[in-house]
């Protein structure tokens, strides 16, 4: 089990959470080359490292760029932005504190603009500084049953040791994807090994992904995706700390003239504290949820097609109305809809409601809803 599976809050802290959204070479965003004696190392072996990292105490800065080929919406995304929902455009800067197992810190920077997500225990806090609000909420453990219960499951499907993790993660990239080393770089005054994912399939729009990895403590330093021969998206350190992070930058205190809200409990179990009858209605939303999504395709070049949510598609308000009103209009057998090609993406929204999503080409796309 990787420390990612360990430590749930380093999926956002840590870069390599960014992959989830989703060079040519190194020179994409300016690195200095690592030094000569910096050891040789296989993928493999690469991958092994990164689940046997120990890392739990570090801070540093982080430069994201997106450039997904997104239309502008008025109020989301751009450098000035520093709400949470704008890293899908754009430039942003955050810095992120993380020390041992509980507590985290995120904060969005922008001009006149800056949002936080606090974790500290049981305690967590996002605060807007432009909004002026500041929510709590607290978090609940689960009861010994459902923690006995999580960890046989994991016992029977986690693997057992780095090898078997690092053996699983090629047998499942192996088919579909060419995994490689690339040039080593010095990035955030660190050496870092890179990692090397390159589609086998030409029909993807996602030529490589590149995560460059500390030579010292195996921990993700950056993350490429590349659209052909331009950058989709990047993040990446510019600083990084791996010492133990002071206990103030976990400790918040709401500025005078904030609006504070506190939330429900928020159970770490979703189904801890329900009735059988909410439980039985959570899982039938979820069957039809289910029954209403398919992947067409497989690897690089699946494509995912789902139902939008009754009275989503249909609404007529809003900006996102009007972005998809100025998207061409293509037909076919599947019926008609809108069309949105971003660098590394592909989406089309039908009149009927569904919305097929995948980095490929229109073609691929679009005859994937005829599946």
């Amino acid at each position: 089990m990787s420390i990612f599976d360990r430590k749930p809050a380093l999926r956002w802290v840590a870069p390599l959470a960014f992959l989830a959204v989703v060079g040519t070479t190194g020179g994409i965003v300016a690195t200095a080359d690592a030094q000569d004696t910096l050891p040789p190392i296989s993928a493999a072996d690469l991958l092994v490292k990164m689940q046997q990292s120990k890392v739990q105490d570090f801070s540093g800065t982080v430069v994201q760029n997106s450039d997904l080929g997104l239309p502008s919406i008025p109020g989301v995304g751009g450098s000035d932005d520093a709400s949470l929902t704008s890293l899908v455009s754009g430039s942003h800067t955050l810095d992120v504190w993380h020390a041992g197992t509980d507590q985290a810190r995120l904060r969005v920077q922008g001009k006149l603009d800056e949002s936080d997500v606090i974790t500290n225990g049981k305690d967590v806090w996002t605060w807007s500084y432009k909004d002026k609000t500041a929510t709590h909420r607290t978090l609940t453990a689960p009861t010994a049953a459902q923690t006995s219960e999580a960890q046989k499951s994991a016992a029977t499907e986690a693997p057992k040791t780095p090898q078997e993790a690092a053996t699983k993660v090629l047998a499942a990239l192996e088919p579909t994807t060419i995994v490689s080393t690339g040039r080593n770089a010095v990035i955030a005054g660190q050496n870092a090994y890179e990692l090397v994912l390159t589609p086998k399939d030409s029909g993807s729009l996602v030529s490589q992904v590149r995560i460059a990895v500390d030579s010292d403590n195996f921990m993700p330093l950056r993350v490429q995706v590349v659209a052909g021969d331009k950058e989709a998206f990047a993040v990446y350190y510019t600083k990084v700390d791996f010492s133990r992070p002071s206990a103030e930058q976990f400790t918040f205190k709401a500025p005078a003239g904030t609006k504070v809200t506190e939330a429900a409990p928020h159970r770490a179990t979703p189904t801890t504290g329900r009735t059988t009858q909410q439980k039985k209605a959570q899982q039938a939303k979820a069957a039809k949820a289910q029954q209403q999504t398919k992947v067409v395709g497989h690897g690089w070049t699946s494509v995912l097609v789902t139902k939008v949510p009754s009275g989503a598609a249909e609404s007529s308000k809003g900006q996102l109305a009007s972005v998809l009103q100025a998207l061409p209009e293509q037909h076919g057998t599947w019926g008609s809809g809108r069309v949105l090609k971003g660098t590394a993406f592909t989406a089309v929204l039908t009149d009927d409601g569904r919305l097929a999503v995948g980095s490929v080409d229109q073609k691929t796309l679009l005859a994937a809803l005829d599946k």
